[in-house]
């Protein structure tokens, strides 16, 4: 289970905790016959995909807020790119959305982030299932209201489905189990899956984000009907604990905490969403971003730099620890992160030849001279969830899967730990290049006075690495000389957010950087990522348009997976198969998340498990760390 609207919708911010496949078990059980639904089955006031839950039904809070924590003040943040839409529905499809939009709704239900496996009511008060997962029901809290003080109804909540489906390709994808939502009470739904066995989709569904159906189908202030298929600047409403205050499309956005927010007492609410008003001011430079920081235009940061991180904090306020920076462990999710060749272009069709390209890239020797040796090369799809990486040999079960596609997977899969080349010295450098041609040799290429050439077509090999941040320019700029000793023909071409997205949907391009967060329960997500059906549906997340049998059934067992043991197998022999395909030249991962504030704000003394900072949902402005900081300025 890996997609939530923070995931889809903001720029640079890692998958929250989510919950992990297994048996439910240990689930609290409300009322008797008068708190059940037609379908005869206890409803619960949690779901968990690995056993017992944390919180019982009457719990208070949750054990990492401060649930004495003031309400007030500004935090200000910083957002990459730009924006030119409100209707999340088509986000990742049409016009960049405002992520911070997504916090003005509710979704059914909300994670706990100490625990990996857990999903609390937030819009639903309760939810049923079968033992065989064929279906499930919500039931709606009958206090949730919109903004404008109507309620939620569950035919907003089948709205909401219906639309996600049909507009947006990821969602379409991610809902393709639902076969039919209704109503079958004043406030419950029901979905009703295609297929038994699918233990997630109750959780799936529970991360649906319900938009208001009376808005969407009503007329804004000038008498046009709203299309929720279209972009949209108007501002929308929600039901959440902020909505949007003020905005200038493309530059910045404002929201203001709900004073009369429906849900502020339920106990997953209690000690968050402390800010009054949460700033997002939007830059498309890094070092731009930077330096408002060190302004104290903005008061937090989340540093991806390596470079920037060694370099850009030394200024007065950090030595006067006016400015705090921070590092904060990362336990809940794993990436991988890439150079993705485009499969649609016949160039990139023979392994070899995405092989080659991994022997081109002198990772370590990068890692010395621009990360300052802080990066660590990635080896699995799952890198960061040691549980799930493929290391070493196949055994035990994981053996027993891969042997149902021997015939459709490299022979390397059952001989050969994966490994990627290891540079770092000029003979490492020679001998991977050496081997770099050797593979394009045995693919058909040579090289004719210093060029790699198709020897039927007697072209040369070109490449493009097209960005859309002018600061990952010194990394595909390191990469093109490597590339060049082969006698490719690299171009370098950085281009802006628009242009870049539209040109990504469009499958135009050679080569582009991207990363896949994955949780620590893989799930029906991973069909979005790497299967056949979603090669050619644009806006879909397999951006290098993956189509393989093999890796389709391997997914299917990973979504099917009856326990934990067989999902831990699952996923393990899909990474390997993923790996030894050499869709991707892997990138490095970094084990936490850096972090540069101004210190004007509290947090609670534990912090969540899984949460990474948490930031600024548990944290709340501290008056008297903000007058200490402008006696000092």
């Amino acid at each position: 289970m890996a997609i939530t609207r923070r995931d889809l919708l903001l720029t640079g911010t890692a998958a929250a905790a989510l919950p992990a496949l297994g048996s439910v078990a240990g689930l609290s059980v409300v009322g008797s016959a008068e708190a059940q639904s037609a379908n005869e089955l206890p409803w619960r006031h949690a779901l968990s995909l690995f056993g017992k839950v944390k919180y019982p039904a009457d719990f208070k809070r949750f054990d990492y807020v401060n649930p004495e924590a003031p309400k007030g003040g500004v935090a200000r943040q910083i957002a990459v790119g730009t924006f030119d839409n409100f209707n999340i529905v088509v986000s990742g499809v049409k016009g960049q959305v405002a992520g911070a939009v997504a916090f003005i709704y509710e979704s059914l239900t909300t994670p706990s982030l100490d625990e990996v496996s857990t999903e609390y009511g937030a819009l639903a008060e309760a939810v049923s299932h079968p033992d065989d997962f064929s279906f499930v029901t919500y039931r709606l809290r009958p206090e949730a209201k919109w903004h404008d003080g109507k309620p939620v109804t569950a035919d907003d909540v089948i709205f909401s489905l219906d639309s996600f489906k049909k507009h947006h390709p990821m969602y379409s994808a991610y809902y393709s189990h639902v076969v039919k939502a209704e109503k079958v009470g004043e406030r419950e739904v029901k979905f009703v899956f295609d297929a038994p066995g699918n233990r997630e989709l109750p959780q799936i569904v529970g991360q649906l984000t319900v938009l208001p159906k009376h808005w969407w189908e009503g007329t804004d202030a000038q008498g046009r009907k709203r299309d929720v298929s279209a972009t949209t600047l108007e501002v929308p409403l929600g039901s959440g604990p902020y909505r949007v205050k003020d905005f200038v499309a493309g530059r910045s956005i404002a929201l203001e905490r709900v004073k009369d927010y429906w849900g502020r007492d339920l106990a997953s609410n209690v000690g968050r969403n402390n800010f009054d008003e949460l700033r997002y001011e939007y830059f498309r430079d890094a070092t731009v971003a930077i330096e408002a920081f060190k302004a104290d235009q903005v008061d937090w940061r989340t540093e991806n730099s390596a470079k920037n991180w060694a370099t850009a904090y030394d200024f007065p306020a950090v030595s006067e620890k006016r400015v705090i920076l921070e590092e904060f462990a990362n336990r809940s999710s794993g990436v991988m992160q890439a150079f993705v060749p485009n499969l649609r272009r016949g160039k990139f069709s023979d392994p070899r030849v995405r092989r080659a390209l991994n022997y081109a890239f002198d990772f370590e020797e990068m890692n010395k001279q621009i990360f300052y040796g802080q990066y660590k090369r990635i080896n699995s799809y799952f890198d960061g969830i040691d549980e799930l990486m493929a290391i070493g040999l196949p055994q035990g079960k994981e053996l027993e899967i891969l042997e149902t596609v021997r015939a459709q997977v490299p022979p390397e899969v059952f001989t050969t730990a994966y490994t990627n080349p290891v540079g770092g010295s000029p003979e490492a450098v020679r001998d991977n290049l050496r081997e770099a041609l050797r593979l394009f040799k045995e693919a058909g290429y040579e090289v004719r006075d210093r060029k790699l050439t198709d020897v039927k077509t007697g072209a040369q090999f070109t490449l493009e690495l097209l960005n859309s941040d002018p600061s990952f320019e010194r990394i595909t700029l390191f990469y093109k000389p490597s590339l060049e000793r082969l006698g490719i023909a690299v171009s370098v071409r950085t281009v802006d957010p628009t242009q870049y997205e539209n040109r990504t949907r469009e499958w135009d391009f050679d080569v582009v950087t991207n990363s896949w967060g994955e949780s620590q329960s893989p799930g029906n997500e991973q069909r979005e990522f790497w299967s056949s059906k979603t090669a050619d549906i644009a806006g879909s997340r397999n951006i290098g348009g993956i189509k393989n049998p093999a890796i389709d059934k391997l997914i299917e067992r990973v979504i099917y997976a009856r326990d934990r043991d067989d999902l831990v197998a699952a996923t393990k022999a899909l990474d390997r198969v993923l790996l030894w395909n050499h869709y991707v030249v892997p990138q490095w991962t970094y084990t936490k998340v850096r972090t540069a504030r101004w210190d004007r704000f509290g947090r609670p003394t534990e912090m969540p498990r899984y949460g990474q900072s948490g930031f600024p949902f548990i944290w709340w402005y501290d008056a008297d760390k903000a007058a200490r900081i402008a006696k000092k300025s």
